[in-house]
């Protein structure tokens, strides 16, 4: 399977339209949070040129052993982006102190692929990529090879020296309202566009029971279900978690097609088949509802991809460290 990168548009060499695409770029800059002076696709492409392919071949090893490793990748980058920024936070391990064990952020996985990664890169070119970009580059491969869109990742974050559980407190949570969801996101310049996108990268992976006991046995007060999962769906679900089973027991986030990364997701959200509380959230509100409603059919689907892999990038761009702050870590789970 090789990488192809979205087809860009051509333009002519009228000079009318070189205007037009020259402001149309800055803006675009502009509204995602890069420049030149920051981030830019290709930033080891001097230093070391090899680095994206080492990650690639890293992450496809890890698929090829287990299957969940792209969902565990792209929900990495989601929770470290989140907290201090995209800083690679989540990756260091201090003990009870740190990010990793917040409650938001339990069953996260993919450190061992991305200290791999690092540790590959270090052999070829000691001290030059950073564990930040990894997450951001491991993320883009594990979305490729779950038959997702390839996109390009703009470069050149330096990796964070603090990593505090108490920071990690204001995560998205999968029984927040979606008036609560929308406010998390918005502190972080993301738009209810980018909320229901980013949501969706459930597309793939699974989750536990823990996470949708509330919505099955305590969602109203008369410790009544969620009344947005379909009628037909609430049995199967009750049947995978029990009021009194086994919280750990895992289920996929898109029964439907959970290997594939496709714009099933959001149908299921419409269809009442929202596994978690935050998904089925999104059918809740006017606007969020608007943009499901957006890539379900034949047009909108065609246009997902693309849309999510721009999302990705917004994300990619929340609090990054460049030039002189933060540092390049030897190892991704401690500073140096």
């Amino acid at each position: 399977m090789e990488f192809s990168p979205f087809q860009m548009p051509v333009y002519s060499s009228n000079s009318g339209l070189i205007i037009l695409f020259l402001l149309s770029f800055c803006c675009i800059n502009h509204l995602i949070g890069f420049s030149e002076g920051q981030l830019r696709v290709g930033f080891y492409s001097p230093t070391c040129p090899r680095a994206e392919s080492i990650v690639r071949s890293v992450v496809r090893e890890a698929t090829l052993s287990n299957p969940r490793t792209p969902a565990l990748l792209l929900r990495l980058q989601f929770h470290d982006c989140m907290v201090e920024g995209c800083d690679g936070s989540i990756l260091i391990d201090n003990g009870d102190k740190g990010e990793r064990l917040a409650t938001g952020n339990q069953g996260l996985g993919g450190f061992d692929v991305i200290e791999k990664a690092k540790a590959n890169l270090e052999r070829a070119c000691r001290g030059v990529v950073s564990c930040s970009d990894i997450v951001a580059l491991a993320a883009r491969d594990a979305v490729f090879l779950s038959n997702g869109p390839f996109y390009q990742v703009p470069t050149g974050r330096r990796d964070g020296r603090v990593s505090d559980i108490s920071r990690a407190a204001n995560l998205p949570d999968v029984d927040d309202s979606i008036q609560l969801l929308k406010s998390k996101f918005r502190q972080k310049g993301l738009s209810n566009k980018d909320l229901v996108l980013l949501s969706a990268a459930h597309t793939i992976g699974t989750t536990a029971c823990f996470f949708i006991k509330t919505r099955l046995y305590n969602f109203t007060r008369g410790g009544g279900a969620d009344p947005a999962i379909s009628p037909g769906f609430l049995p199967k679900l009750k049947a995978k978690c029990p009021f009194r089973g086994d919280i750990n027991v895992r289920l996929p986030l898109d029964p439907v097609t959970e290997d594939t990364f496709d714009v099933q997701i959001l149908k299921n959200i419409r269809d009442g088949l929202a596994v978690i509380g935050s998904d089925a959230r999104l059918y809740d509100d006017g606007s969020t509802k608007e943009v499901v409603d957006s890539y379900i059919g034949s047009r909108g689907s065609s246009a997902f991809g693309q849309d999510f892999a721009e999302a990705m990038v917004k994300m990619g761009n929340i609090g990054v460290k460049t030039a002189s702050q933060g540092e390049i870590r030897r190892i991704c789970s401690a500073v140096n």
